[in-house]
């Protein structure tokens, strides 16, 4: 009876090791196949995006439903971190919103209201920093730049 109880005592040790790496190991700032709906929600639809050389892109995404952009900096090749950074500014309104850090995949999301305004967005992988300015609006032309420091 005592070998019967190690084995299920053992069994269930295993059990809980196995559940616990797996559950470490897929955490949301390391999954593979990051997408910008999975980083700022699945009512956000991609609306523009600018590359980060060639380490990933940074996406402006809108929920028209509440009228707020989100934007997200994900990397090509998630692995070690890395310094990441996203930021999305409403120069109308002075609204700004932004996330950074050493992260293995993203930086975001960062939201603001922007429906019916410019925003300026970007962000950087690394020392490749992305700026979009007067962006999804009709009246201006927007301004991209890519700078490497």
């Amino acid at each position: 009876m005592g070998s019967m109880r190690n084995v299920a005592v053992t069994g269930a040790l295993s059990a809980l090791v196995m559940g616990a790496t797996v559950m470490c190991g897929t955490s949301a700032s390391a999954a593979p196949n990051v997408t910008p709906q999975g980083v700022c929600g699945k009512a956000y639809k991609t609306v523009n995006s600018a590359p980060v050389g060639s380490l990933g892109t940074v996406y402006l995404t809108y929920n028209s439903t509440n009228g707020k952009n989100c934007v997200a900096t994900i990397r090509a090749n998630p692995g070690t971190a890395k310094e990441v950074s996203t930021y999305i500014y409403v120069p109308d309104t002075d609204e700004w919103a932004g996330d950074s850090g050493n992260y293995t995949s993203y930086a975001g999301p960062a939201y603001v209201y922007g429906k019916g305004h410019c925003v300026s967005w970007g962000g950087n992988i690394a020392n490749v920093y992305v700026s979009v300015e007067n962006s999804n609006c009709a009246a201006r032309v927007e301004h991209r730049a890519t700078e490497i420091r």
